[in-house]
């Protein structure tokens, strides 16, 4: 190897590793978390901007903090575990219909608590802490109330009590339920088909 090709070679290694690893930059609707390899995850969020860090001591993990679409349709596929989204949900009414749920949950990150949720839970909170909340939520709120009930007049009934219970579980793990809009509502047949 030449002398030439091998300063190319150590000014490519300075600029891609040093250089790159001296910022972040964080764009609109986004927040930063950075873990320090001395100190752990690190309080402060960084905002949009470009921002210091230190190269190969520092790693910094960006979260979505815009309003997130939870949807639940036919379409999801759950081989993503991680994505944001699920199968429609079975349940049973209070009179005994077994249904299949489908539509949208608006959910947020807390800003501040992002930090927490990445320390605490880690990037998979969709798969550990959001779908199961979601499922057992649905299942318990369904069995309030009589099928014609969650269809007719009581829909949006079912759509706020859903929302209160599932921010009694997510609002102090630093995640925001912004509305609840439950679009099909279908009963299941006996041998699991619609």
């Amino acid at each position: 190897m030449s002398s030439e090709s091998l300063d190319k070679l150590m000014y490519s290694f300075v600029v891609d590793d040093v250089l790159k690893g001296l910022f972040i930059y964080v764009p609109p609707g986004y927040v930063a978390c950075v873990y320090d390899l001395g100190r752990g995850v690190l309080k402060k969020v960084l905002t949009p901007g470009l921002h210091f860090k230190i190269p190969f001591w520092q790693k910094a993990k960006l979260f979505n903090v815009q309003t997130l679409e939870y949807s639940i349709s036919r379409q999801f596929n759950l081989e993503h575990e991680r994505s944001l989204g699920d199968i429609p949900i079975a349940a049973v009414t209070q009179d005994g219909k077994r249904v299949g749920t489908e539509g949208t949950i608006l959910l947020r990150l807390d800003i501040h608590q992002v930090p927490s949720i990445w320390q605490t839970i880690g990037e998979d909170f969709v798969a550990k802490i959001v779908r199961p909340t979601i499922r057992s939520r649905v299942r318990m709120v369904f069995s309030r109330y009589d099928y014609q009930d969650i269809i007719g007049a009581k829909r949006s009934d079912v759509e706020q009590d859903l929302k209160t219970e599932l921010e009694r579980i997510f609002y102090s793990r630093g995640i925001y339920v912004e509305n609840i809009l439950l679009s099909e509502i279908s009963p299941i047949n006996s041998d699991g088909g619609k």
